[in-house]
């Protein structure tokens, strides 16, 4: 919701006083540092630079410089603490490929087709006839849509008139993608040469089957979703997915427009084809339910973000905890485990296996549990002894002793 600032920026290879590179004084307006970047950007853009190298450098650290100075808070950490506050808190990135060979497109592309958002920015010719005023307006009367196709890295103009009652009911400027086109909404206010200054930009996201950008003057603080705010850390922890999520907010820097003619654009971000689109703008006065609801779920946002702030605190605390514990329980099973098989080892070795190893003719035998040693018959416990003579059993056993010898005794007297 609601619109980015100009530009982002990426980080430089060297970093400089902001004020210095933009050639502005520390008390210097939004107003004075907004047109000494625009000068600037334009004077260094890379499209119109593609053979130096070093003007693609002087480029990103007038984005850079640009980014800090124009957003109050992060202008008040840099004059307060330098860089450092800035590294703390982290900055937007962005990617200049509006002059990227093909191969490089490509590769982009692929990386957009993944999920990583990339920045892009737009076009230097898009923003110097802009700035001369040489573009064609279209008309875009409040309560229409007109639908259409842009070409890559071009821009279609829309002139929106609004009265005094439609301004102080606001005003809402939409642009959606049914084939899912890749564009970003545009507001440029009016120079002082007569041209027109990019000073508001909403790329487009994809919400359900289309992709869209709004831009809503509401007379209230209305938040835009930026997807690319800590994306590199959101790739690394996949926690962080969720709690970084809603500091993609970024308030808008323009809440309410006066009475006049407005310049709107959608700009053609696709890196292959086309964008089709359609735009319309729209009276609020009709939408004060749909008003008020956003005023309030937008309220309810900001405070779930500071909530989950706190919250993430309580979770890494939480989760390094849990992290700790479960390193114990895995170390603690271990040695349950090994306590438990030496335990067992032990036990078996009080467990006597015995095996025959000979037999002798006379029916003595020798036994072995395992040794090289062995013993005898009276040594083995489980051998029973000879029964003494007039005992009961050795009357048993002489009853029964040799009766199959009898017959065999007497056919020998016979044969005698």
């Amino acid at each position: 919701m609601g619109s980015s600032k100009m530009e982002g920026s990426s980080i430089p290879a060297l970093r400089r006083d902001p004020y210095e590179v933009l050639c502005v004084s520390k008390d210097s307006s939004d107003q004075e540092i907004k047109t000494a970047y625009r000068k600037l950007a334009l004077k260094y853009h890379p499209d119109k630079n593609a053979s130096n190298p070093e003007a693609s450098e002087h480029f990103k650290e007038v984005a850079y410089s640009y980014n800090i100075l124009s957003d109050p808070e992060k202008r008040r950490q840099y004059d307060m603490s330098g860089f450092e506050a800035l590294d703390a808190d982290g900055m937007d990135m962005e990617v200049d490929l509006s002059n990227l060979g093909t191969v490089n497109t490509m590769f982009a592309a692929l990386f957009s087709k993944l999920g990583v958002p990339i920045k892009t920015t737009i076009s230097a010719n898009v923003l110097e006839e802009a700035l001369n005023g040489t573009v064609t307006i279209r008309p875009l009367p409040i309560g229409t849509s007109c639908s259409a196709k842009v070409e890559k890295q071009n821009a279609h103009f829309f002139g929106v008139t609004i009265s005094e009652e439609q301004a102080a009911a606001g005003i809402v400027v939409r642009a959606t993608s049914a084939a899912q086109s890749k564009f970003k909404l545009l507001y440029f206010e009016q120079d002082a040469n007569g041209g027109y200054g990019l000073a508001l930009q909403e790329d487009s996201e994809k919400t359900g089957k289309v992709t869209s950008a709004g831009m809503y003057f509401l007379h209230f603080q209305v938040y835009r979703m930026d997807s690319t705010v800590n994306a590199l850390a959101m790739a690394k922890d996949p926690d962080a997915a969720f709690f970084k999520k809603l500091e993609g907010l970024q308030p808008c820097e323009v809440s309410e427009l006066k009475a006049g003619t407005h310049i709107f654009a959608v700009y053609g971000d696709n890196f292959f084809k086309p964008a089709t689109y359609t735009i319309e703008a729209l009276c609020a006065k009709t939408y004060e339910d749909t008003t008020s609801k956003l005023k309030d779920i937008e309220s309810q946002i900001l405070g779930k973000r500071n909530e989950l702030r706190q919250f993430e605190t309580e979770y890494r605390k939480a989760l390094a905890r849990f992290q700790e514990v479960t390193n114990r329980y895995t170390q603690e099973k271990q040695a349950v485990d090994e306590l438990m098989k030496q335990r067992d080892t032990i036990h078996s070795s009080f467990t006597v296996a015995r095996s025959v190893v000979s037999v002798t003719s006379g029916g003595s035998g020798h036994f072995s549990n395992g040794s090289s040693s062995s013993k005898t018959l009276g040594d083995d416990p489980r051998v029973e002894c000879p029964a003494e003579e007039g005992t009961p059993e050795s009357k048993d056993k002489s009853s029964k002793k040799k009766w199959f010898n009898l017959n065999l005794k007497g056919s020998d007297k016979k044969a005698t």
